[in-house]
């Protein structure tokens, strides 16, 4: 990855190309493999390499991923990777016109879902873990009395010990220390409700 911070997007038109469900899936698998071929990633969400290619392509227009150091011998192969470390989206960037509300609404819920969908497969097969990884899963649910300040406070310290993680992570696979290491999904909300 070219970068190390993660990326806001305020662009209406850079939310719109992120916002299909295809190149979605498309840049989280990317994102877990570091660097992919349009092949790789065609096997990985199950599409036929055309169409894969082509969602690349849009994701690559838009500065969400970029080419990748070429990887084994076939050079006709285009290696891609991200271009940042994660992508983040704030209502206050997208608040101002309705078809900006609509865009971030709909991103938020094709994210749900598919965040939804990881989730359900791993509690669908829980027997594909070992026991190890069933016992360092989690499943919490959290309900603070916050003020806005310390909503946003707690999401920044949040950010900070996930990255401290993924960091740990990402030298263990530089170094080549990867045995025992899977890919770890963590998924957190923090919003305001009213019961």
């Amino acid at each position: 990855m070219s970068e190390n911070q993660s990326r806001r997007i305020t662009d209406l038109g850079t939310l719109k190309a992120f916002g299909h469900p295809l190149r979605m899936k498309l840049y989280r698998a990317l994102f877990v493999a570091r660097t992919a071929t349009a092949s790789q990633l065609a096997e990985s969400v199950g599409e036929a390499v055309s169409l894969v290619s082509y969602h690349l392509r849009k994701l690559a227009g838009h500065g969400l991923i970029e080419e990748a150091e070429q990887q084994g011998e076939d050079g006709r192969e285009r290696w891609w990777q991200v271009s940042s470390r994660g992508l983040s989206f704030r209502d206050e960037d997208f608040s101002d016109a309705p078809e900006k509300v609509a865009a971030h609404v709909a991103v938020g819920r094709i994210s749900f879902e598919q965040r939804g969908d990881l989730y359900r497969r791993y509690l669908e097969d829980p027997e594909s873990w070992p026991p190890q990884w069933r016992s360092a899963s989690f499943s919490s649910e959290y309900l603070p009395r916050l003020t806005a300040d310390e909503l946003a406070r707690l999401s920044r310290e949040m950010d900070e010990l996930i990255k401290k993680y993924d960091e740990i992570g990402r030298a263990a696979d530089e170094a080549g220390e990867t045995e025992g290491r899977e890919n770890v999904a963590v998924h957190v909300y923090g919003f305001p409700f009213r019961t």
